[in-house]
Formats: structure tokens, sequence, C-alpha cells
């Protein structure tokens, strides 16, 4: 990151710019930097201006304590300032839940678009499931066990039991424990883990909810209710892909998505 600015409580944000056209922010997931999202800016650029930053308590970015979700929202309040003031919005993941809850309080964006928000309203058990992993994860970063607060969190993404012990015993570990903590950032970003369709209700923008084609069915439900719950939602598939989606597909969708 080669830029700096300030959010309204002080906390010093990094970002990058890359490209040229219209402006578009991209927001990263849980355990992830903006590095993560740098490909899908690159593929960008030819089209957008493509914007990356560390939210806070990752990478080059700060952090002030006690986090909010608001304290989020006025981090790309800042960064929006910083670019010009005209930008879209983009999220992944657990980061479109932060980009939908940045439209619904009336950040002054034109558009925004997420890819898979994990809304886990039609996944079995899936409510029970984010209630356990909130409280099991709370503990284990209070206790500073961020260990197993990464190992909790990628069981939650489906992760299996061997594949977890080789990332334990690998060169990234040391990385993930040390953004162990943003992962209360994320949970808490999602709530309850279920649809806020009242909230979503009072986006005013259009949003563009899109979901890999060989994403798990509760995924697409999850996606298209989005876009159902938005006024102005629409709900798009990428063919082939999976909550890993390859910026050489989803960079063009979204770079027309961003210049309409």
């Amino acid at each position: 990151m080669d830029k700096k600015t300030t959010s309204r409580d002080g906390t010093s944000l990094a970002y990058h710019v890359t490209g040229q056209g219209p402006t578009v922010i991209l927001v990263s997931g849980a355990m992830s930097t903006g590095g993560t999202v740098l490909p899908l800016a690159q593929r960008l650029a030819e089209r957008c201006t493509a914007v990356v930053y560390d939210r806070r308590g990752r990478g080059e970015s700060g952090d002030t304590p006690p986090y909010a979700v608001e304290r989020e929202v006025e981090d790309l309040a800042a960064l929006l300032d910083a670019v010009g003031g005209d930008a879209a919005l983009f999220g992944v993941s657990s980061g479109g839940a932060l980009v939908l809850h940045a439209a619904a309080g009336g950040l002054p964006v034109r558009r925004a678009a997420v890819y898979e928000v994990p809304y886990a309203d039609h996944l079995a058990g899936g409510a029970t499931r984010e209630a356990v992993y909130k409280e099991q994860l709370n503990k284990a970063l209070a206790e500073g066990r961020r260990g197993d607060a990464v190992e909790l969190f990628l069981r939650l993404t489906g992760l299996g039991e061997e594949m977890i012990q080789r990332a334990r015993q690998s060169p990234m570990w040391a990385g993930m424990e040390a953004v162990a903590p943003s992962l209360a950032h994320d949970d808490a970003v999602m709530g309850d883990g279920l649809l806020p369709r009242a909230r979503l209700a009072e986006i005013s923008v259009p949003v563009l909810a899109v979901v890999g084609g060989a994403s798990p069915e509760w995924m697409h439900r999850a996606s298209q209710a989005v876009a159902e719950a938005v006024p102005q939602g629409r709900y798009r598939i990428l063919p082939g892909q999976t909550h890993m989606v390859e910026p050489d597909v989803l960079g063009p969708v979204l770079a027309e998505y961003v210049a309409g």
C-alpha cells in the first residue's frame, strides 16, 4: 500500500489506487488484506480506477478499539473522500456484508456489488452453526488463542481437519495468526449470520449480487435473496466459479457494471 488516509476516529488506513476510469473500492473478506483483492484490481485497471485497502486491524492499516461496524463504514467514507467522492463499492464474502451495511447507512456511492455474502438462512442448521462459532471465536480471542481462532474459521469455511493441520505447519500460519483478531470484526459485520432483510430494503442504490455457478445451493439462494431484498437488486451467476472466484472471470462483469 502506497497511500494513507485517516478515518474519523483517527485510525490510519493504507490503500492503493490503480487504473483509470470510474472508481470502485474493493473490500476484502475475512482473514485477508487489500493484497488479497489486488489481482482483481489489476484485472479491472484497463476500464476502472480500482482502489484496494487494508481494513482496520490488518496489514499496514491501524486499529482503534473498541471495534464497531460503524467504524468500518466510516473507514469507507474516508476512502471515498480520499479518492474524489465518486465511487462504487464491491465486497467479497463478509466484505460484501460490510458493503451492504455502508450502502444501507446512506454512504454516498453510485452503486454496489457483492460476491457470495455467506448468509446462512438456507444452510441446514445455519443459525445454530453461526451462534456456536460466534461464542467459540470470542472465547478463543479473549484467551489469546489466536491459532484456535484461525482453526475455528477454517472449519466454518468447510476445510477438512487434515488440511487445517497442514496449514498449521505451513509458513503462512504466522501471518494468519497475526490477522486472527480481525475475525471478530467480520463476525460483527455478519451479525447473527442471517440475511438482514429490513436493513437491505433501505438501500437506495443499485446492487449486483454475484454467485459462482459451482458454489453450493445455499450460497446461490443467499445471493438471490440479497438481490430480492434490495429495491434495485440484480442477481448474476458466474458459470464454473466457486467462492474463490477467478479475477479473469469476475473482472469483466464487475467492470461493465461499475461503468454502467
